[in-house]
């Protein structure tokens, strides 16, 4: 009965925390002063080490929701500004359950405030509720969990987008050609001059496609290449390497491992250095039979030290859109996969070969090489057939974790060190004008 009453006050409080927590760091002293841990959510003697990353985890949490409302109508490094990145990324994005589409509410800055500060809120009580009747566990703690330090992936993944926006806006002199990486074309472009293995591209000046049964002129569609100032960059489909195919069903498409790795050289001025790359994550994207492409896939967590395949999941429930999602769509997903849904074939448990370390070394020094500047790099990795065997796709700078597993003390500490460079930049933007 006493955790009856006492919830409404617990839940008051954290809700209590977080609005102080927004305005700190919106209008505050977080926002008008040097970063400083010791100025909200101060870690005390008496706390556990959990207690301690819990609460570092929400304020770098915060500190990211309040800078996307400076970073808002401000210039973004491949948009017109932060608002128009996130209406095109939101636009298929909705808290699962209830079907409604997140870019409704960013259209301007009022609006979105109203998501944060009220919606938010209000979505983490119902996920928090629903934790409960599926599992009987604290609603109090999930409540916690959700608004203050969520540990979902598109809580990561827009944090990582703040971090990075904020870096490039406020640094954009120095790390531009850094982000220019995010080109596909630049991309494969720099990597061929920096000898980093890629997906070949081939460069004649245009191909024709042509219906084998259109007559008329119809059927018939030319494509200029990127090499001779064109839109399109035309590559030769590569496939799947032998071991990649043996935990894929029929008919899958290329299968690639997300790897996100972290870099220290844009929080200081000094140069950089291959020891201030590191890996942190490696998800396996096992591609579903018939689909085009990995991003319909079952995301397999890989312990990127030795290789070894854990349990798979999905975070498709993030994109159901529609007005009966409420009813149909699953409020969660956990790693419950062990084997590929088409075809049952085992997966977890497999050690990715080649050796995981040839996969953690590639995207560590291409990070080193290509954009050493940016914070964080998502690289998709494929082991083929073809030469090079194991090669690079495309790099992703607002990139996310993709529910890959990843070291919170290493993660945290990182993006707290980003934050106090990038606040101090920002400090100092804010004099000039």
């Amino acid at each position: 009965m006493g955790q009856v009453i006492s919830l409404p006050f617990k839940l008051f409080h954290t809700t209590a925390t977080f609005w102080s927590g927004m305005y700190h760091y919106l209008c505050g002293g977080g926002r008008r002063n040097p970063y400083n841990p010791s100025s909200f959510l101060k870690a005390n003697e008496k706390d556990s080490a959990e207690e301690v990353l819990f609460k570092q985890h929400a304020r770098v949490h915060l500190y990211g929701m309040a800078s996307a409302f400076y970073l808002y109508n401000k210039p973004h490094y491949r948009k017109g500004s932060y608002r128009d990145d996130l209406l095109d990324n939101l636009r298929n994005l909705a808290f699962p359950g209830t079907g409604i589409p997140l870019s409704w509410f960013v259209w301007n800055k009022l609006s979105a405030l109203g998501l944060v500060l009220g919606i938010n809120p209000l979505v983490c009580l119902m996920a928090s509720f629903h934790h409960w009747w599926q599992t009987g566990g604290s609603i109090s703690k999930e409540y916690a969990t959700r608004l203050l330090a969520p540990n979902d992936w598109f809580s990561y993944w827009r944090l990582n987008c703040n971090i990075v926006g904020l870096h490039s806006y406020l640094d954009k002199t120095r790390c531009q050609a850094d982000y220019d990486m995010e080109n596909k074309w630049t991309f494969l472009q720099e990597a061929e001059k920096l000898k980093v293995p890629i997906s070949p591209y081939l460069k004649m000046p245009a191909v024709v496609l042509k219906h084998r049964n259109e007559e008329g002129g119809l059927g018939i569609f030319f494509y200029k290449n990127a090499v001779d100032g064109g839109d399109w960059i035309i590559q030769e489909k590569i496939s799947n390497s032998d071991w990649v195919s043996s935990v894929l069903p029929p008919n899958a498409p290329l299968s690639t491992f997300r790897v996100l790795t972290q870099s220290r050289s844009g929080l200081s001025e000094k140069s950089p250095e291959p020891s201030d790359v590191m890996a942190l994550s490696c998800v396996f994207r096992a591609g579903r039979k018939n689909a085009a492409t990995d991003h319909d896939s079952i995301l397999f967590d890989v312990n990127h030290s030795t290789g070894e395949i854990k349990g798979g999941t999905t975070n498709q429930h993030w994109y159901k859109l529609g007005f009966f999602q409420w009813v149909r769509c699953p409020w969660r997903s956990e790693h419950s996969f062990t084997h590929h849904p088409d075809g049952n074939i085992p997966i977890t448990g497999e050690v990715v070969q080649p050796d995981i370390s040839k996969l953690m070394q590639l995207a560590e020094e291409a990070h080193y090489k290509m954009c050493p500047l940016v914070p964080l790099a998502g690289w998709d990795v494929v082991l083929c057939k073809e030469e090079p065997t194991i090669c690079l796709l495309e790099v992703n700078l607002s990139c996310n974790f993709f529910r890959g597993s990843f070291d919170e003390k290493v993660y945290f500490d990182f993006m707290e060190d980003a934050i106090t460079s990038f606040q101090a930049k920002r400090l100092l933007q804010d004099k000039k004008k």
